[in-house]
């Protein structure tokens, strides 16, 4: 199994590939391939890093 995820910290700014109307994430926490997002437009979500590869943003806040 592999962790698409594997660079991702906490505090860092985010988008689902699939969730564009969640708007941006901040990285909550990152256990194994558990990852904790607080989306703008959606909340908390806990997303399976082994299934989804998240998109960092680093050009917008």
């Amino acid at each position: 199994m592999t962790d698409l995820n594997a660079f991702l910290e906490p505090g860092m700014i985010v988008r689902h590939p699939n969730e564009a109307e969640w708007g941006l994430g901040q990285v909550q926490s990152v256990i194994q391939s558990r990852i904790t997002v607080n989306f703008r437009e959606m909340g908390k979500v806990v997303i399976d890093g082994s299934r989804i590869a998240l998109v960092p943003v680093f050009d917008e806040v």
